[in-house]
């Protein structure tokens, strides 16, 4: 009974980590599956971390105690995991409204969600990067390091992790400011240069050139700065996992680890 109690802790880490991570948090990938590899995870990872140091079941209120803040630990990880694919979002948004595709939102039909079109377009390139930099290898490997720095039931989710939280909310925002800056600065340099034709030449229908004006530009911008955007996920997704280990130390601080 024993084994089946520390099993299910694990367990339950893995449950919490795969529900919101960026590639089976998806609405697409059916509950079953996600379970099921929550489950052949978690029986790798019961075989494969040290458990001596977890002490036995005081009680059933302790119990659900720790699978509360197993489940939870899992969800934090997850979400250090997830934010980066935020700020792509974020970054799409920005865009979009900058170049005149503001009012276009497609269905994603993974995430079930309208999602703006440059959004749409750089989540699938992210996604791609994230799958030929072995990121989901990263992922796997902070999940075992989490058990390392955060043992079984020890997880205390105080004010220092919460602020961390925060501050990686701040970066996620921030990190979609950089990836939209250089469309956001050719538009408002083309929006300048529209106003001073236009006050040139008064004739000028401004409405009827701006518009297909800035469309071009920002998709110009987009494709120059593509192998920039690639070059600052591989950053960005080796980032991610030194992230998770911070959130980790935190957790472990808040327990006197």
């Amino acid at each position: 009974m024993y084994i089946i109690e520390i099993f299910f802790l694990v367990f339950m880490r893995m449950t919490g980590f795969f529900l919101i991570n960026p590639l089976f948090g998806r609405q697409n990938v059916p509950q079953y599956i996600k379970i099921g590899f929550s489950f052949l995870i978690a029986i790798i990872m019961y075989n494969t971390i040290d458990i001596s140091g977890f002490s036995s079941v005081g009680g059933v209120y302790s119990y659900v105690q720790d699978i509360v803040i197993e489940f939870l630990t899992g969800l934090i990880l997850g979400f250090i995991s997830y934010a980066i694919f935020t700020a792509i979002y974020v970054a799409g948004q920005l865009i979009d409204m900058q170049i005149g595709f503001g009012m276009i939102n497609i269905l994603d039909p993974v995430s079930n969600i309208q999602v703006p079109l440059t959004s749409n377009f750089y989540f699938i390139m992210s996604m791609v990067v994230f799958l030929s930099l072995n990121g989901h290898h990263s992922l796997i490997k902070g999940l075992f390091e989490s058990y390392k720095h955060i043992p079984l039931g020890s997880a205390n989710l105080g004010s220092e992790v919460v602020s961390k939280a925060v501050e990686v909310f701040g970066n996620v925002l921030e990190i979609g400011f950089q990836i939209a800056a250089p469309v956001t600065a050719a538009i408002i340099i083309t929006e300048i240069a529209l106003g001073v034709v236009s006050r040139t030449i008064p004739q000028f229908n401004l409405f009827v050139v701006g518009i297909p004006l800035k469309i071009a530009v920002g998709l110009i911008i987009i494709i120059v700065t593509i192998p920039i955007f690639m070059e600052l996920l591989g950053s960005l997704f080796s980032d991610t996992y030194k992230i998770m280990i911070e959130i980790m130390n935190e957790m472990a601080k808040e327990t006197g680890g």
